[in-house]
């Protein structure tokens, strides 16, 4: 994601949808009421009664958000709402819909930006999984780091697995050199998943090779080709989808752990009724909110409720983190879907 222009003081973001993963954060940001506007299409017809005809018509509009819809496996977000500007051939007020999708520029206007939200935006801004690719055969292994646009190239090895005899020790010699490899560019990145991929059944010979602190943080994969060219195979695989959405589900985890440690201690609020107690005492120092909560507060029309809540919370300085894993938001739903770290016990 890409911010282009930001004015808090109107409440205006500009921004630029750079990757897929970018819609999710979205999904996350736009709230009803939001006022979105961006490049679109609408139908309109033109031409008289009998020779009227429908065509698709590229129009700057900007909508009132009435709802979102994510869908990760398509990789989509729609924005519904209804149209508050725009063209004079488009009637105000009639229902229209956003399909954003990568390289599209939009603004969003709130009344206000809460900071987890706008932490949100930072968070997609910068380069937010540190994913380290291995490609390889038995002959040949190529190691990339992924980037929000494909990845960068790090280096390459070549195996000599050439006489039949040898081949096993060869072999066996070139995953261990692999994995070295492997070791060297986690430490170098900083990287906090390996998605290893090779035709057949040649990882699992790389599995265990690797170390055990490593092997958590592996995920294998199966392409086709050991080339370079398995890259471009691997970016449009599963795992790779799995890979980022485990790495924020440990971020997660951790923070709910946080919260299980400081109810044990009698440092912690929870439940809507509780936390509201706590957070306009300005006892609250960590909050965490299930995005099921949200959603249904949103459908119950209560969304002023909770976002009211979250504003008084980032007033006293309260961090917020948004809980979006399914089963994280089942550990948190357990809790009534909202909880928090006390700065004293209570």
């Amino acid at each position: 994601m890409k911010i282009l222009k930001r004015d808090l003081k109107h409440g205006l973001i500009v921004l630029k949808v750079t990757d897929e993963e970018d819609l999710w954060y979205l999904s996350h940001t736009i709230d009803q009421g939001d006022l979105i506007r961006g490049r679109t299409e609408r139908k309109i017809k033109v031409g008289n009664d009998e020779n009227a005809k429908t065509i698709r018509k590229p129009v700057h509009l900007k909508i009132k958000t009435e709802k979102t819809e994510y869908e990760p496996q398509n990789n989509s977000l729609r924005v519904l709402g209804t149209i508050v500007e725009g063209p004079d051939d488009v009637p105000l007020g009639s229902h229209h819909s956003f399909n954003l999708e990568t390289n599209d520029e939009i603004s969003i206007q709130k009344e206000h930006w809460p900071k987890y939200q706008l932490k949100k935006l930072e968070e997609a801004e910068k380069e937010k999984n540190k994913i380290l690719l291995v490609v390889f055969d038995r002959e040949q292994a190529h190691f990339a780091a992924l980037k929000k646009k494909g990845y960068e190239k790090l280096s390459s090895l070549k195996g000599e697995v050439q006489k039949k005899q040898l081949e096993e020790n060869t072999a066996k010699n070139f995953y261990a050199e692999i994995s070295k490899n492997t070791e060297e560019y986690v430490k170098r990145i900083n990287a906090t998943k390996i998605i290893i991929a090779s035709p057949a059944f040649w990882k699992e010979y790389l599995l265990k090779e690797l170390p055990d602190e490593l092997k958590k943080k592996t995920m294998p994969a199966t392409i086709s080709t050991g080339s370079e060219e398995g890259f471009e195979e691997l970016l449009k695989r599963s795992e790779l989808g799995k890979a980022l959405e485990e790495d924020r589900a440990a971020n997660e985890l951790r923070a709910i752990e946080e919260v299980m440690k400081a109810i044990r201690e009698e440092k912690a609020c929870y439940g809507l009724k509780d936390s509201k107690e706590k957070i306009e005492m300005g006892a609250t120092n960590k909050l965490i909110v299930s995005e099921n909560l949200l959603k249904e507060m949103k459908e119950k029309n209560k969304y002023q409720e909770i976002d009211s809540l979250l504003q008084t919370a980032e007033q006293t300085n309260t961090e917020i983190i948004i809980i979006t894993s399914k089963e994280n938001t089942t550990k948190l739903d357990g809790l009534g879907g909202i909880a928090g770290i006390l700065r004293w016990k209570a």
